[in-house]
């Protein structure tokens, strides 16, 4: 076996030195701020406004943020309550249940790698869901419908479950890791275990192509964006006054521009937040597999990833909590829609003078 194994794959204790504290923190944090997400959900009826006497149906969108504080709230509370569990008893996750052998580190290795695959996959599915209502409105109008949306959970759980069983049938392997508190995938290449090596890094691949789709269309959704925005500054009349026809198409599912923006500037945060946490552990397979590392050199930089990984869970959230709040709302439109709107008024002020003067 390799050596960056020999450490803690087997032991029976918590390694000395390790603390609980910032794992409490986090836990606690992560639980608040999941929370607090589906709290302001609730209130705003998954993006329905209240005030009004017909509440419109919520928006795809936001029901997809809902499935994805969803997703991350269950993941949290299902790994962070057994690292707490493992301190407090100074027992590895090996250990800790005694009667159930190695079935609790299984457990535990298939929750952190299916929650990680998860919520990759619905962000994904909320970047593809702005992309489509800028660019292809028409397509967006005809299939992606609000039924659709609310399946995307259950397909996307479907997938990981089957995807990360996968070693409970022998392709690939959930080992311990340092400091006893951790189980998740073998991310090193076995003498003759081509099994190990080909699931560690089918993993790490998949998680690399939805973070590249993901930035994909977070960059065509700009660039729709930018388009929308040059076609408003030089028709504005004719942008404005088919919005507010009755038979107009933007009552019945598409956004306003400036909703549009809201929603993709909250997708660029959680798109940078994904990439910078999943990188790590992307790195950390590839090296692992193809690139002997030293020991000491592998257990830390394994559990660095592992970390970063379960960081996702803990400050999602909390972004769409800063996001959602008046005083960054108010800044933000200050800042970026004001002058656009100013500058769109500007320009149309001075193409209509300069008509008036020709005439």
């Amino acid at each position: 076996m390799n050596v960056s194994f020999s450490r803690c794959h087997a032991s029976p204790w918590v390694e000395n030195g390790s603390s609980a504290t910032m794992g409490s923190m986090l836990f606690g944090a992560g639980l608040l701020g999941n929370l607090l997400a589906l709290v302001l959900l609730a209130r705003s009826g998954l993006g329905s406004c209240g005030s009004r006497p017909l509440r419109p149906p919520p928006s795809v969108f936001y029901v997809l943020v809902c499935g994805l504080t969803v997703t991350d709230l269950l993941g949290k509370c299902l790994v962070s309550p057994v690292v707490l569990a493992a301190y407090a008893q100074n027992r590895s996750l090996q250990e800790l249940l005694p009667t159930a052998g190695n079935r609790l580190c299984q457990a535990f290795a298939f929750i952190m790698s299916f929650f990680g695959l998860a919520s990759t996959l619905q962000l994904l599915a909320m970047a593809l869901e702005c992309w489509l209502s800028l660019g292809h409105p028409f397509f967006y109008q005809r299939h992606i419908t609000l039924r659709r949306g609310v399946l995307v959970a259950p397909l996307v759980g479907a997938f990981c479950l089957a995807f990360c069983a996968l070693p409970f049938a022998g392709f690939g392997k959930f080992v311990q890791y340092c400091p006893g508190t951790w189980c998740f995938i073998q991310m090193v290449h076995e003498k003759r275990s081509l099994s190990v090596l080909g699931f560690s890094v089918l993993y790490a691949s998949l998680m690399a192509l939805l973070v590249l789709a993901t930035v994909l269309c977070n960059l065509g959704a700009m660039h729709n964006l930018y388009t929308m925005h040059r076609r408003l500054r030089h028709h504005p009349r004719c942008c404005s006054r088919d919005r507010t026809q009755p038979g107009s198409s933007q009552g019945v599912g598409s956004l306003h521009p400036l909703e549009e923006l809201d929603h993709l500037l909250l997708l660029a945060l959680m798109t940078v937040l994904f990439t910078m946490c999943s990188l790590p552990l992307i790195y950390r397979a590839y090296c692992g597999a193809f690139k002997p590392v030293p020991n000491n050199e592998g257990d830390s930089g394994d559990l660095q990833a592992l970390r970063f990984l379960s960081v996702i869970s803990i400050v999602d959230p909390w972004i769409f909590i800063i996001f959602r709040t008046s005083v960054f709302r108010m800044l933000f439109h200050k800042i970026f829609v004001r002058p656009l709107s100013y500058k769109n008024w500007h320009s149309h002020s001075c193409q209509k003078s300069k008509m008036e003067s020709a005439l």
